[in-house]
């Protein structure tokens, strides 16, 4: 059953969903909205698109199974600093309609999972997903997790079905195969990716005076994001770092100066 949703609004969206009876979608808490008074609200430590808990099945051995399960999922999103716990809605009564938005100025997206490819997100991109969508944590290690802290952890949508996603400012889509099968792009303007893109993080420049200048003055440290391959990618035109920085700027607290590099003062 498809989910239907329409993303209304301008400067910042929100997803208006209707669900058929019976049907479920579930968010991260702090994404809700509004809801009618036939949808149902119940919030899960249980694995989004799971079973609810209590549901075990196999006796005793399928409910410490279920339960193990959860303690590890919901140690991931800790570790991953999200949300420990999901609402999930179901309309009982007729057609329900629920409302979700992100927390940042920006755009949505609904993303249609059929199965053969997964999505990564970044971290606080996910709103709401039908039940059939499963949310996971990816962890980047090695070179990559240890160079770009932004990409060291990621939200990852497998299964079938609608999912949400959220940003900052203005989307633009672009498949790096149509630019040599590579671009280069600041860690924190990644929305998303389909699965297939290799994601990477790389030094701008040697260390030499022409890199030292990028990382002083760029205004983006040490490192880009690589994304390679071919398949969909979703760009932010805001930054959190971006918005974060206006925001002590106008209330006269922005003490990086006029390099807004690598060296800021910024005790905060």
């Amino acid at each position: 059953m498809t989910l239907q949703q329409e993303i209304v609004g301008n400067a910042m969206q929100m997803a208006v969903v209707s669900l058929q009876p019976g049907q479920t979608v579930y968010c991260e808490a702090g994404k809700f909205l509004f809801k009618t008074s036939n949808v149902t609200m119940e919030t899960r430590l249980s694995g989004a698109g799971g079973p609810a808990s209590g549901s075990g099945s196999g006796g005793m051995g399928g409910m410490l199974r279920q339960a193990m399960d959860t303690a590890m999922q919901a140690g991931q999103r800790a570790l991953a600093g999200e949300s420990l716990a999901f609402q999930y809605f179901t309309s009982t009564r007729g057609e329900g309609t629920v409302g979700f938005a992100g927390v940042l100025p920006g755009e949505m997206r609904a993303l249609e999972l059929d199965g053969t490819r997964a999505w990564m997100a970044e971290k606080d991109a996910f709103v709401a997903a039908e039940s059939t969508v499963e949310f996971g944590i990816a962890f980047r290690g090695g070179k990559t997790g240890r160079s770009g802290g932004e990409g060291f952890i990621l939200e990852k949508f497998t299964g079938r079905g609608t999912v949400i996603i959220c940003g900052a400012g203005n989307f633009i889509d672009l498949d790096p195969a149509d630019f040599g099968g590579r671009i280069e792009v600041d860690t924190g303007c990644i929305v998303a990716f389909e699965e297939g893109i290799r994601y990477g993080i790389q030094r701008i420049g040697g260390l030499n005076r022409q890199g030292l200048m990028n990382a002083v003055f760029g205004g983006e440290g040490l490192s880009l994001a690589t994304l390679e391959g071919n398949g969909r990618v979703i760009l932010q035109s805001l930054t959190i770092e971006g918005l974060a920085g206006a925001l002590r700027k106008a209330q006269g607290g922005d003490k990086q100066g006029p390099t807004g590099g690598l060296f800021s003062t910024d005790a905060g």
